[in-house]
């Protein structure tokens, strides 16, 4: 009785963890959206308690639009922006942040209900603590993303602090679907193959530069410098050595970038091809097998989203569209091949 109860408690929390995914996924989404309609330094300060509730008024939105006015984006980039214009950005902008706001209430009361009611296990403390401790620290990365647009000759956030923002919100989106699946994935349910798991090891390691570039890609417009493909703006191998030194041009030169990006791209193909094909012998793991399926079809469909987003990238309202489905099949492929991880375990990995 005290087995069925506990594993009743453990669904409990996973579907609470689960929703908490859910969350985060809308989230990065929404963060997606503010970045591409360049809404982002909209609200020019953080009040964690009293930003959640936006102008009320006219004054109010007038007094928000005069100190957004001091902002080098406005000079130079909106300076012929309405009242109602910086409306529509200043919500994408709220809305972002009162999302994140709501999700933290969202964990912070699961928890307090499952420790009230004494569902947590003493191995699930430590745990816990780090998932409030990474939402945490994301809230203070987002401040510090925005406070590097808010300085003089900057018009949009720094693409090294966007993408520092990306990354830490992907790692506790991993790091919350992790703890929910160890709690619902059975030992039943994982495979023992140590290369199938090195090979998920090495195609992880690809996917994370490919979101990094992903993310230097929209944080320095680097779609709309090259609105081509397969070629780059007619070149397969344009010239790339625009910065001194040459480093600087993995990171801050936009061609540069691209080329990266889409190679990247072409590799995690012909790796998770590979993957499929020497997983094919294990056939009586349902879980596994839908795990496996999936992750070809979405890196397929990823690929694909990103032509179309490329393509279309001189083309403002279709460039958010497909920009944000292209993040969203970006982390939905992340979190299969997180999964995979998880059921796929080396010879020498207990079943914890």
């Amino acid at each position: 009785m005290d087995t069925l109860q506990q594993q009743h408690s453990q669904r409990q929390i996973a579907y609470w963890l689960l929703i908490g995914v859910g969350m985060i996924i809308i989230q990065v989404l929404i963060g997606g959206i503010t970045r591409l309609t360049e809404s982002g330094l909209s609200i020019t300060e953080w009040k964690p308690i009293t930003g959640s509730l936006p102008p009320l008024n006219e004054a109010a939105w007038q007094l928000e639009f005069d100190k957004y006015k001091v902002t080098d984006q406005f000079k130079y980039v909106h300076q012929n922006f309405t009242l109602s214009e910086f409306k529509f950005i200043f919500f994408w902008e709220w809305f972002h942040r009162t999302w994140a706001r709501l999700m933290g209430l969202v964990f912070l009361f699961g928890f307090i209900y499952f420790l009230a009611k004494r569902k947590f296990e003493s191995r699930m403390i430590k745990p816990m603590i780090i998932l409030f401790l990474l939402g945490g620290l994301q809230g203070f990365i987002g401040w510090f993303m925005v406070k590097s647009g808010l300085v003089p000759e900057k018009y949009f956030v720094g693409h090294v602090e966007l993408t520092t923002h990306f990354i830490a919100a992907l790692g506790l989106l991993c790091y919350t679907l992790w703890f929910a699946l160890s709690l619902l994935v059975t030992e039943h349910q994982k495979v023992i193959d140590t290369k199938l798991k090195n090979l998920l090891l090495l195609i992880l390691a690809v996917l994370f530069f490919q979101l990094i570039y992903g993310a230097f890609m929209a944080g320095l417009r680097a779609a709309i410098t090259a609105p081509t493909w397969p070629d780059i703006n007619g070149s397969m191998f344009p010239a790339m050595n625009e910065l001194s030194p040459f480093t600087k041009n993995l990171v801050s030169n936009p061609i540069a970038i691209h080329f990266i990006h889409r190679g990247l791209a072409y590799v995690l193909v012909v790796l998770i091809g590979i993957w499929w094909f020497k997983s094919r012998a294990i056939a009586n793991n349902k879980l596994f097998n839908r795990l496996r399926i999936t992750v070809v079809l979405l890196v397929l469909m990823q690929v694909l989203l990103g032509i179309l987003t490329v393509l279309n990238a001189t083309y403002a309202n279709r460039l958010v569209v497909l920009g944000v489905s292209h993040q969203f099949v970006a982390m939905i492929l992340l979190m299969v091949i997180v999964s995979l991880l998880f059921v796929v375990r080396k010879k020498d990995t207990a079943f914890a």
